[in-house]
């Protein structure tokens, strides 16, 4: 079966036929497409485009198809050429030749983009549910290791002591924008484009408000050629996966980082590593590992996408099949990782000796020293260079800050007084990070309750 050729002498070649089908993949799409065809067939009943007893066999016997493909009763045919052709196919069965009547003002443009704006609503609805899960765990990590202080890095060089706490709040805040992000997305998902037809709209006397309220869209199409041929919705949420990867992957490159022998500042749970085929000592994060590569599939899914799209002209084209392959991807792929990465948190242990090592070389606590100047009255930058002298002069003795004596302090500045110990202690610094947003334990306390309170909106 197939929904048009009454013009052609020849059925498609079997390798047409198999380069073209898409029943492979949007058979995904078969609780859509049927959600999508009964509100159709509503639609037409309440605007007398077929009668009202034909308008009830038809749902009727599309709940029979959903039924029959829920219990395994009825199977998809292969044959098919895609899952609109094939749900009619399965309809026909049912209701007999009644089931044309289903495509009544309705072109497989206008409805191929409802189905996966159907799909993919319910997607973002999903991965925001996913995402605030990591978020939560983010949060009770930091709350349990609120007394664990770290190197916080810049430009991979060890910089100034922070909260481990504050630490993994700063990817809660990435994956909050990303929770934002998708949300802003769903609004321009949830439009209705049925009714559209193939892109002229039709002759027949429509209400796609109707279906749009039957199927909860906010809104519907103001175009009707801009509603079978937009794909910005498909764009948007593959660019907002993308991002919300770059953040998974870059919190993934952390664990990686910190759970090797030269930082061991994290272990890894067992269950979240694998081993060597030939080294048994081996212990490897894969599960990390992976999660950091995956992001280059969505980054993928996004390019191939904007290339597919940036040389079409109106209104549809077939090219737009290739939408929904990069679409699974993305939602499988960030879906799966959010959850292998929450887990993989959930059960991490930070060793809080090593970090606290850690604290030991770099100088951490310069910036702290100049701010002790400035506070006596020196301008920053005079302070700066003197600080820097006085890391040149450890760095050439080998030694640090913590064992230069007063005499060796005054004999940078005389400005350096009997308290200067105090301002070098890691922790004496992070607790003097009291602006707000800061590494202060006060600070991070507020911001974990500020997290919290987000989640539950």
């Amino acid at each position: 079966m197939r929904l048009w050729g009454g013009r052609f002498r020849k059925k498609p070649d079997e390798v047409a036929h198999e380069f073209t089908t898409s029943l492979p993949f949007d058979r995904r799409l078969a609780e859509h497409d049927i959600a999508g065809s009964i509100a159709h067939a509503r639609m037409l009943g309440h605007c007398q485009i077929v009668t009202a007893e034909e308008a009830r066999q038809l749902e009727a016997g599309l709940e029979r198809v959903r039924a029959g493909l829920s219990s395994g009763e009825l199977e998809l045919d292969s044959a098919s050429e895609d899952i609109h052709t094939e749900i009619e196919r399965l309809l026909g069965a049912q209701v007999g030749a009644l089931a044309g009547k289903l495509h009544t003002a309705r072109s497989r443009n206008d409805q191929v983009a409802l189905d996966l704006r159907l799909f993919l609503r319910e997607e973002i609805d999903s991965l925001r549910q996913g995402i605030a899960a990591l978020q939560k765990t983010l949060v009770d990590v930091a709350e349990r290791n609120m007394e664990v202080v770290l190197p916080g890095y810049t430009h991979l060089q060890r910089a100034q002591p922070v909260l481990l706490a504050q630490h993994l709040l700063a990817y809660f805040n990435m994956f909050q924008r990303d929770r934002e992000r998708l949300a802003d997305c769903r609004k321009r998902v949830n439009v209705c484009p049925l009714g559209a037809a193939a892109l002229a709209g039709t002759s027949f006397p429509v209400a796609p408000s109707f279906v749009a309220e039957q199927l909860g869209f906010e809104g519907v199409f103001a175009n009707s050629m801009d509603a079978v041929s937009d794909r910005d919705f498909v764009l948007e949420f593959l660019a907002d996966a993308s991002v919300a990867m770059v953040h998974v992957s870059q919190l993934s490159a952390e664990l990686v980082l910190w759970s090797s022998a030269e930082f061991g500042f994290v272990r890894l749970d067992d269950a979240w590593c694998t081993g060597s085929s030939i080294m048994p000592q081996k212990r490897n994060p894969d599960v990390a590992e992976l999660a950091r590569g995956k992001a280059g599939r969505v980054l993928g899914d996004l390019v191939g996408m904007l290339a597919v799209a940036k040389g079409l002209t109106l209104s549809y084209n077939r090219d737009y099949q290739e939408d929904k392959e990069a679409v699974f991807d993305a939602v499988d792929t960030l879906f799966g990782a959010v959850e292998a990465v929450r887990e993989m948190v959930a059960t991490a242990a930070f060793d809080a000796e090593r970090t606290e090592g850690a604290l030991s070389k770099g100088f951490l606590t310069a910036t702290e020293v100049a701010d002790y100047l400035v506070r006596k009255g020196l301008p920053f930058r005079e302070a700066h260079g003197i600080v820097g002298q006085v890391v040149s002069f450890c760095e050439k003795q080998g030694t640090a800050m913590e064992d230069l004596t007063i005499e060796e302090w005054r004999s940078f500045s005389r400005e350096f007084g009997q308290d200067i110990p105090e301002y070098i202690s890691p922790r004496g610094a992070v607790a003097a990070k009291a602006s707000p947003g800061g590494t202060a334990p006060a600070r991070v306390k507020e911001q974990i309750a500020a997290a919290r309170k987000l989640l539950k909106e």
